[in-house]
């Protein structure tokens, strides 16, 4: 049962119907989707989420389609990672990692938001599914295009990194480098998806899509046994993910699936494509786009579309925001991996980095609860950290050799 009622200008709440509709006509707010609560009380418990598989659409009530999910019924409820090592190497008590970067099938939170407007650009009648990507979108949208049978069109950047560009091109559709930034892709997008009715996962069909997002903060709350944490650090690039994570969180508490203070959100950005920031820190309301220079091209948004969002969000929460440099970038990406394993894109990196900042200041207490979102696969930028890591040795095949080479490494390390 769908308690989808239609959509709403988030700045002044003028009401519209249902359809391919991003941005209202009396204000240029940005539209989002509005659901009977009582409705959603009634037909979402606790027992019942509990009951239903482990994908994204276990939160089916508050996800904006009117009739079943077409596709990600295997996506989401990736793991909440109790993060000892890191925890105890960063003093924290109570660190968790919300790891994306395992999600089906692309790796990447985008898998998420793309099987919600998918389903929704069937629904309204498309046939034609596309997206203006810096990389992790296109491959979702690849994908579940490819699941779905529709016409594709994945626009990017001409400078994206060769991993992700494969990982769109894998799956057939047109992939269309534009010589520009992300914000110039963004950009045509619009204009093609208006002179040809097509379907765009992050622009026509952005109200749609973004609720999907919602889907993280759901889970973190049900796999800490219905509790908020204290304190979530996300990272921000268009906007979409951190206004849906402080949404979820306010959504759980008004059909009462939870109850206690809300968490505090706190933003994570690159040096080099810091517009939320910037705006945090002068007061702003609106972001001033810039122009992205950093290794974290996932997050590379010099425009954010939902950036007055975030800014309210994290304002509203009582949350906080920081940005991390190239450098500092690399090292928590290496700094995840040595300690918990997981192996995330400067995106991840970069959240992880402000999360350090933040608590090494003082703004996120060692003694309170921490998720920091990780939201793609270090599998995909391999060569930015490829320059980082040691090499191999090279060895012969005699075990004198291994003898020899663990003598030299003892030797170093008594010398040490």
């Amino acid at each position: 049962m769908s308690a989808l009622i239609g959509l709403q200008c988030a700045m002044c709440k003028t009401a519209f119907a249902p359809k391919a509709l991003y941005v209202c006509d009396q204000c240029l707010g940005p539209l989002e989707a509005v659901y009977d609560y009582d409705l959603v009380r009634r037909e979402m418990t606790r027992e019942s989420i509990e009951a239903r598989p482990n994908n994204l659409w276990r939160y089916r009530e508050l996800l904006p389609i009117d009739g079943e999910p077409l596709t990600g019924l295997d996506s989401g409820y990736t793991p909440l990672v109790r993060a000892h090592r890191l925890g105890r190497e960063l003093g924290v008590d109570e660190l968790y990692i919300k790891d994306d970067s395992v999600n089906h099938p692309t790796l990447s939170y985008k898998d998420r938001v793309v099987p919600v407007a998918a389903t929704r650009a069937i629904e309204l009648g498309f046939d034609t599914f596309g997206c203006a990507s810096t990389g992790n979108l296109g491959n979702s949208v690849a994908a579940h295009a490819a699941r779905l049978g529709l016409e594709c069109y994945v626009f990017i950047p001409q400078s994206l990194e060769p991993g992700k560009i494969l990982g769109s091109a894998v799956a057939g559709p047109h992939v269309v480098g534009i010589d520009g930034t992300y914000d110039d892709v963004n950009r045509l997008c619009t204009q093609v998806g208006d002179r040809y009715g097509w379907a765009f996962a992050n622009i026509n069909l952005r109200s749609y899509y973004a609720e999907g997002a919602k889907t993280i903060a759901f889970e973190i709350v049900e796999q800490l046994g219905w509790r908020y944490p204290t304190h979530l650090v996300s990272p921000v690039a268009g906007g979409t993910l951190l206004p849906r994570i402080g949404r979820a969180f306010r959504e759980l508490r008004e059909v009462g699936l939870t109850e206690g203070m809300l968490p505090r959100i706190h933003a994570a950005q690159a040096a080099g494509c810091a517009p939320v920031i910037n705006a945090l820190e002068s007061g702003a309301t609106h972001p001033e786009p810039v122009r992205p220079d950093t290794i974290a091209k996932s997050i590379a948004i010099g425009n954010p579309a939902d950036g007055h969002q975030v800014l309210e969000t994290v304002r509203g929460s009582g949350g906080s925001g920081e940005r991390a440099t190239d450098r500092e970038i690399l090292d928590a990406v290496g700094l995840l991996a040595r300690t918990e394993g997981i192996f995330t894109e400067p995106a991840g990196g970069t959240t992880l980095a402000v999360a350090i900042k933040l608590i090494k200041a003082g703004v996120i207490p060692r003694d309170e609860s921490v998720v920091v979102c990780i939201t793609g696969n270090g599998y995909k930028t391999s060569h930015v950290v490829a320059d980082q890591l040691e090499q191999p040795t090279r060895l012969g095949r005699a075990l004198k050799e291994f003898e020899a080479f663990l003598a030299s490494r003892s030797a170093q390390a008594s010398v040490r």
